[in-house]
């Protein structure tokens, strides 16, 4: 063989070698972009969402909060904070019918019925993202009174927790906490993995935990 076939059989390895390296790593490379598009949007979300439930809280009427007392079941009292919320988030008026949407943890489990973070009904809102709102109020003054879930790639997949929905928990006096606040560090890690639901990753990644690690 001279050199001249030997330098091009040499390079085609070689060339070979380095497509194969990226197919690998591209795949991860796009992934990795991706997630961290939604731990952005999902930032800029939890920090409007913040601000909006401090200018509600501001502006709350004596009639709100005879309505919220007065309301008999969690479906009336969500009924009325989704219509407090509806105009900042502009939300639709229809809701998306659950068999249409089945959101599930990041390890793939589904979210039952039943559980916290089953959500009856969901909603469109601003920029295609889709809304959960439930009623979770306990005899406890420090428990939250509502949670609400985001999905801010709408219903484009993953549609799993961690990855492009998050949540927070609303308390009395318009207060907000992401899910996953009250954890160890060690707690979020094992939750914010392929083998954990996601949930925490709401307040993992606020705190600048990262979906690789």
């Amino acid at each position: 063989m001279d050199a001249k076939k030997y330098w091009r059989l040499e390079y085609s390895i070689a060339l070979f070698v380095m497509l194969g390296i990226l197919l690998l790593i591209m795949p991860v490379s796009i992934e990795n972009s991706r997630q961290a598009n939604f731990i952005s949007k999902w930032n800029e979300k939890f920090n409007r969402v913040e601000y909006m439930f401090s200018v509600i809280n501001a502006h709350v009427t004596d009639d709100m909060i005879k309505s919220m007392n007065k309301a008999k079941t969690p479906q009336q009292r969500e009924m009325i904070l989704l219509a407090i919320v509806k105009p900042y988030l502009r939300i639709g008026t229809y809701n998306i019918p659950v068999r249409h949407y089945k959101p599930r943890y990041m390890n793939g489990a589904k979210v039952y019925a039943g559980q916290r973070y089953y959500f009856e009904d969901f909603y469109f809102a601003e920029n295609n993202t889709i809304v959960g709102l439930k009623d979770i109020k306990s005899e406890k003054f420090d428990d939250a009174l509502f949670i609400m879930m985001f999905d801010i790639n709408g219903l484009l997949p993953p549609n799993r927790w961690g990855k492009d929905i998050f949540g927070v928990n609303i308390y009395d006096g318009g207060k907000i906490e992401p899910f996953g606040f009250d954890s160890s560090m060690d707690e979020l890690k094992k939750d914010c993995s392929e083998t954990g639901t996601g949930v925490k990753c709401s307040y993992y990644y606020k705190i600048g935990g990262g979906f690789d690690e």
